[in-house]
């Protein structure tokens, strides 16, 4: 007879304790791979976690506007100030502002309109953003407990004015993992004119494994889009088929070396840091490559301007990473604080507001207003938290034809990832100088977003000299009223 089986051996009938002793052993193979999965995704802290609650959003790209943006002249409609155009903002003489005695009061320098069907007042700073106010959650209470750059950068991004604390982008891929194994699940891109006031701290880890650090791309299109990710061209001949056994060796030699000292984070991050690298050689390029975009999308992010080309190309750039699995985005609108040449470096505007504004305002507006259009017509603004903030605002009084620090109020909004557009959270006072009904900080804005991530901000701590931590310290609200 043709037997099925090989060698034409009969297989003979299965007994109970064959049956027994094979479902055993089938069970715990079942077990030896839960075991050997469990294992890997040990030594992988950037392995996909279980979330606390169901998530809207599956990732964030967070705008950062150094420098403190002008509450009054963008998002905040204040027409009592507009009444008292040159009237005296102090009439006691008490007040001292950051960096100057109040001068008078001073409306804003571009007018305000009604917009979509929400009918939410934006000044003409933004006319781009506001044919997308329908889409937006504004957040008008914002304050910060320092006038500085520095210290009020480090509250914005970590929930601390001191240095040294994990940053946002940190906790989300500490509590959720990465998406991707092919790219960086916390990357952020710079302005191209150098980096924002406290540089490399705003998206450090902290006490946190340093593997969840962020990691800097190069948005410049002629550089490449890591520092040193290729070999240089005198070690060309290194690379090809011997390449993968070398970094098989290399390897070896790292988890050996790191098995001796368990616990050192920062190993441990490095040995990943060049493992990624490796694979980077292949998904950097491609995800920074903008060839294969379409002649309408680059005209959208008006790529070939040249003052907003720039920051339009790192909106287009935080749309591939998200749509590639990248978790955290964080994009820098605006450099390190400097004094003026033609304009200043970011929204730092003492001397000149509309100058400095006015220069800033249209990239601002045609990135961000770019980024939304373009993640809603892909069907990914749904899954994608998109969040636009700064340090601080500016005052509602003239400092010559600048003005001053504001930390009692600004104003930060959200849009997609969960959120209930042409809403609005939150007053200042009617001049816009301080908080009124419902002040907020940075730590109900980052509840609200690890909210929409799916995690408790109460529940996502680091056990670090003898504190539970969290992002948001001992504080924090979900601000309900803007969650759909």
């Amino acid at each position: 007879m043709n037997s099925a089986f090989p060698c034409h051996q009969q297989k003979r009938s299965v007994t109970r304790r064959d049956f027994l002793w094979e479902l055993g052993g089938g069970l715990g193979g079942v077990a030896l791979a839960a075991m050997t999965n469990d294992a890997h995704a040990a030594t992988n802290p950037l392995a996909a976690k279980a979330v606390h609650h169901p998530a809207k959003a599956k990732a964030v790209i967070k705008i950062f506007c150094p420098g403190g943006l002008s509450h009054v002249d963008s998002w905040d409609y204040k027409p009592e100030l507009a009444k008292r155009q040159g009237k005296p903002f102090d009439t006691d003489g008490k007040v001292q502002f950051f960096a100057s005695k109040p001068g008078n009061c001073q409306g804003s320098y571009w007018p305000f309109r009604q917009h979509g069907q929400c009918g939410r007042w934006m000044s003409d700073l933004f006319p781009k953003l506001a044919q997308r106010v329908d889409e937006i959650a504004f957040i008008h209470s914002m304050q910060s407990k320092s006038a500085l750059h520095g210290p009020a950068m480090f509250m914005a991004n970590s929930g601390f004015i001191l240095p040294g604390f994990p940053s946002m982008g940190a906790w989300v891929t500490y509590g959720l993992g990465s998406v991707s194994e092919e790219l960086p699940a916390f990357v952020v891109l710079p302005d191209p004119r150098g980096l924002p006031p406290g540089g490399v701290i705003n998206w450090g880890a902290g006490f946190l494994p340093a593997i969840h650090q962020g990691t800097t791309l190069n948005t410049d299109p002629e550089k490449p889009p890591i520092a040193d990710l290729f070999p240089h061209k005198d070690f060309a001949h290194l690379r090809g088929a011997s390449e993968q056994s070398s970094r098989d060796f290399l390897q070896t030699l790292n988890r050996a070396h790191a098995a001796e000292r368990a616990g050192n984070t920062e190993l441990e991050a490095r040995i990943a840091a060049y493992e990624l690298a490796a694979r980077l050689q292949l998904s950097a390029p491609e995800a920074t490559d903008l060839r294969g975009e379409s002649d309408a999308t680059k005209k959208l992010y008006s790529l070939e301007h040249e003052d907003i080309g720039p920051f339009g190309r790192q909106c287009l750039l935080a749309r591939r990473l998200v749509e590639r699995g990248t978790r955290f985005v964080q994009i820098y609108c605006g450099a390190e604080n400097t004094t003026a040449k033609k304009i200043r470096p970011n929204w730092d505007s003492h001397e000149d507001i509309v100058r400095d504004h006015g220069y800033w305002g249209p990239i601002l507006d045609t990135g961000a207003a770019a980024l939304l259009a373009d993640l809603k017509s892909r069907g990914l603004l749904d899954s994608t938290l998109v969040i636009c903030t700064s340090e601080f605002g500016r005052q509602p009084a003239a400092q010559g034809k600048g003005r001053d620090h504001n930390p009692g109020a600004f104003t930060a909004w959200m849009a997609g990832g969960g959120t209930k557009g042409g809403v609005s959270f939150g007053e200042t006072d009617e001049l816009g100088f301080k908080a009124a009904a419902d002040p907020a900080y940075c730590y109900d804005l980052h509840a609200t977003a690890l909210h929409l991530l799916g995690l408790n901000h109460e529940k996502l701590s680091f056990y670090n000299n003898g504190v539970q931590r969290r992002l948001t310290d001992v504080h924090g609200h979900v601000i309900k009223g803007i969650l759909a």
